[in-house]
């Protein structure tokens, strides 16, 4: 169904002509057939619309075609009336082959009048649409100059010795050798002391022997319990490869070597003043009535807090040596030849050219170090130290040999 088509308002005389129109190219790729102008019509009547059709009205004759439409995605015709004569307004369908989104927009340009051309109308060959560069690609920037460093959630605290002793400790507790060989050392003077108060109990009498003298036989097998946990405390690292954890964690070795230290005295010197107190207690009321010997403070104090800090230094000797032998099997022989061979070889010189040898093995060996700690000296043994002097013996090979192992630790590589 149409209706009437309205008139188009005439330009006014004397406008200047518009250029032609270009048309632009299509959105395929290749250029762009050439545009065919249409022909001059009267006017007509304006078409209407109906489904799917668009009527297009004519333009009275123009010298030149319009300036084209600059509507993207767009194609714009216009149509120019015939050189001779006035055709009626043709429908165009707007659903014609290759039209993006079924539909096509037809626009017809008002021209103003000017002379006919002799001859048919030229033909406007489309330009086709020259295509910008692609922009080149932007370098690679750097992430580091182009992002914000990155701010870690964990808060970040200087370290100190504090955190070596934590992990020491984690360490230290969390192994089975710590409860194995502490716990054996605790069963073996606790036990072995009592026995030993039960048996002499029975006697009439033990002289001028000090009651807490016989803790002594149950510390002896305590002892050998200790440097085995000294040396694991650093060889069982080397073994299994876990120093190299231990100190990229803490690269200050100085103060890796501080902790295990510390952490490991300490713990000896509870668990061994407890046990020996609690020896020390049983003696006493079981064998203080048949010994002549009243036993004061100083007696009290070095047989507990005394024997505690011996066997403490001591374990500290098995470990630096075990830092500096590194291999737990050759480092725990080590150390118990280094507690039951003197002793043992003085036992074997009879001659009388090496009585002094003798003398000196025996009485600077760690069994009689024991036994003067708790107040005696045993009996064949003439010379030796006496009261605290084997605790500073032992002290100072202590520190001897931490600080062999410190140099070393710092020269050597894992």
């Amino acid at each position: 169904m149409t209706s009437p088509q309205q008139p188009q308002p005439q330009p006014a005389p004397g406008a200047q002509p518009m250029p032609p129109a270009v048309p632009a190219p299509a959105p395929s790729a290749g250029p762009m057939p050439p545009a065919v102008p249409a022909q001059p019509a009267p006017p007509q009547p304006a078409p209407v619309e109906d489904a799917g059709t668009m009527m297009l009205q004519a333009q009275p004759p123009a010298p030149a075609p319009p300036a084209p439409a600059k509507e993207a995605g767009t194609m714009m015709l216009q149509a120019q009336p015939p050189a001779g004569g006035h055709p009626e307004p043709t429908p165009l369908s707007a659903h014609g082959p290759g039209k993006e989104a079924g539909t096509m927009l037809l626009t017809a340009a008002a021209q103003p009048p000017a002379p006919p051309h002799p001859g048919p109308a030229p033909q406007h060959a489309s330009v086709p649409q020259q295509q910008a560069p692609a922009p080149a690609p932007a370098p690679a920037a750097n992430w580091q100059a182009a992002t914000p460093g990155y701010v870690s959630p964990i808060p970040v605290r200087p370290t100190h010795l504090g955190h070596a002793l934590a992990a020491e400790w984690t360490k230290i507790r969390s192994v089975r050798s710590t409860v194995w060989t502490l716990g054996v050392m605790t069963v073996l003077v606790l036990g072995i002391g009592v026995l030993v108060a039960v048996s002499v109990a029975s006697m009439s009498t033990v002289g001028d022997t000090s009651p807490l003298f016989f803790g002594l036989f149950g510390m002896l097998l305590g002892v050998l319990c200790v440097l085995p946990l000294g040396v694991l405390v650093t060889s069982s690292e080397y073994g299994t490869g876990m120093i190299r954890t231990t100190l990229a964690a803490c690269p200050n070795r100085g103060r890796v070597l501080t902790a295990k230290a510390l952490v490991f005295f300490a713990l000896t010197f509870v668990v061994t003043t407890v046990v020996t107190g609690l020896v020390a207690l049983t003696d006493n009321a079981m064998i203080s009535d048949i010994s002549r010997v009243h036993v004061g403070a100083g007696e009290w104090l070095r047989s507990t807090v005394g024997i505690g800090l011996y066997v403490s230094f001591l374990g500290l000797l098995a470990l630096a040596v075990g830092s500096l032998i590194r291999h737990s099997a050759g480092a725990i022989t080590l150390m118990v030849g280094v507690v039951l061979l003197p002793f043992v070889l003085s036992m074997f010189m009879f001659a009388d050219s090496l009585e002094g040898v003798r003398n000196f093995l025996m009485g600077y060996s760690i069994p009689n170090q024991l036994t003067v700690m708790y107040g005696n000296k045993f009996p064949f043994v003439d010379g030796g130290p006496s009261g605290w002097q084997p605790l500073w013996i032992v002290m100072g090979l202590a520190a001897v040999a931490l600080g062999a192992a410190y140099a070393t630790m710092r020269q050597r590589d894992v």
